[in-house]
């Protein structure tokens, strides 16, 4: 009796962990709405563009379905965002607040931390 429990019992931890343990499951959800609040960012930061350029980059914003697609066009973002202009420079801010909070220094710190 004993064995048929604890096989049982087995099987359910395997099967739980197929959906993933709470801590996964709450990284997935927070990194999610990472996602969502940088590319709102962007596309905020793209409605300010105008012409076919803005028109180009909007649509490769809305497209996007990983953070690694948003950083891929965040220079030519910024580059086509008008200057001197209240509402513009408030997005660029964002934007660059946003960049540094996914990739701190910009990813150029990669060595080795001991844990």
């Amino acid at each position: 009796m004993n064995t048929a429990h604890a096989e049982l019992s087995f099987h359910r931890a395997a099967d739980l962990h197929a959906f993933g343990m709470p801590e996964d499951r709450l990284a997935r959800m927070a990194a999610r709405r990472a996602f969502v609040e940088m590319k709102t960012c962007f596309i905020n930061a793209a409605a300010e563009i105008e012409g076919s350029t803005g028109a180009l980059l909007q649509r490769k914003v809305r497209m996007a379905g990983e953070v690694i697609e948003l950083w891929r066009i965040r220079h030519a973002v910024l580059a086509a965002l008008p200057r001197h202009k209240a509402s513009t420079e408030m997005h660029r801010q964002e934007l660059m607040q946003q960049i540094e909070s996914a990739f701190p220094e910009g990813g150029g710190n990669t060595a080795f931390v001991p844990l």
